[in-house]
């Protein structure tokens, strides 16, 4: 009995300790007020406006035709910088934060679901007057960018589609959400950096490229008041079922970027992506050699070189990509 007793002890002691450290993390690791972020990252040309409860961050940047762009998971409407620099001299750049990323932080209707993220991204091209463009989206921007090109089809000129996640094989053809164990939860209150900087570098062909600019600009989105447990949400929530018909629906011209080395969507899925595009009148597809996931941080030169050409209407892939049409 005393054995027990002690064990039972031991483990009491430990559970104690645990939790207090778990509590000296949390304070250490504690959101960073709204205030203080948007006051640091949301100067000019940076823009707020609200949509259906909403207070969407964007900027509107450069003249002429205009080009929408839409964030990857975890990131935000800065991963696009080196695209501006690249375009707006000659083209309107249109881009935002989506709920439960970057400025615009989370939705208070606490609803992540693809057809709410569609929906806000409805209303805010309605609020701004937006009637007619490209829209490039990259991973989870590209599935809300894929369905909306379905649904209003007269407002698209064309479809930019970066390694967008609709065919990852964790969530495709799901009609339930995946289960997230609960004690991912403790990433909403304890978030070093250097897990930020694994998952970049995860994604990147060479993770020798990501830049530690990179690393802190996504850690400081992360940590502004709220974002952390409403990505959480968002995972719990994502649901991509009957995907290959949402693809087979597209009906206006795409383009395709893929990394070559991309290990979360392979670039095997690239070529079944294309493939599935039956109904688009006009489809290429530009592979980057040796570049991953995150293609817009690992090789920004390129992949806007790459952009640029495909708007000008120049042929794509001639010295930046190995480039494949249907």
């Amino acid at each position: 009995m005393r054995k027990v007793a002690k064990i039972l002890l031991a483990l009491v002691g430990l559970s104690l300790l645990l939790a207090a450290g778990l509590g000296v993390a949390a304070l250490y690791y504690r959101d960073v007020p709204a205030r203080e972020v948007d006051a640091r990252w949301g100067g000019p040309p940076s823009q707020f406006i609200m949509i259906d409860g909403v207070r969407v961050h964007y900027r509107d940047e450069g003249s002429g035709p205009v080009v929408v762009l839409l964030h990857a998971n975890y990131a935000s409407l800065f991963m696009w910088t080196p695209w501006v620099r690249a375009l707006e001299g000659r083209y309107r750049i249109v881009r935002l934060d989506l709920p439960a990323h970057g400025l615009t932080g989370p939705d208070p209707s606490g609803d992540y679901t693809l057809p709410r993220m569609q929906k806000i991204f409805e209303g805010f091209v309605a609020a701004k007057g937006l009637e007619r463009f490209t829209i490039v989206g990259t991973s989870l921007g590209g599935t809300v960018a894929m369905r909306y090109a379905v649904d209003h089809p007269q407002n698209v000129d064309r479809l930019v589609l970066i390694s967008p996640g609709s065919l990852e094989p964790r969530v495709r053809g799901r009609t339930t959400p995946a289960v997230v164990p609960r004690v991912a939860d403790v990433l909403g209150y304890v978030t070093p950096k250097s897990f930020t900087r694994y998952l970049l570098r995860n994604d990147f062909g060479d993770p020798a490229k990501l830049r530690e600019a990179t690393v802190d600009e996504w850690y400081a989105m992360w940590m502004r008041e709220g974002n952390r447990l409403a990505m959480l949400s968002l995972l719990r929530q994502y649901v991509s079922g009957g995907v290959e018909d949402k693809i087979r629906a597209v009906s206006v011209p795409v383009f395709l970027m893929w990394g070559e080395k991309n290990r979360r969507v392979p670039l095997a899925l690239g070529y079944e992506f294309r493939d599935l595009l039956v109904n688009s009148p006009e489809v290429r597809l530009a592979v980057l050699p040796g570049v991953g996931h995150m293609a817009v941080q690992e090789a920004p030169e390129a992949s806007a070189a790459l952009i640029g050409d495909y708007l000008d209407g120049k042929p794509v892939g001639v010295k930046n990509a190995a480039a494949a049409s249907r």
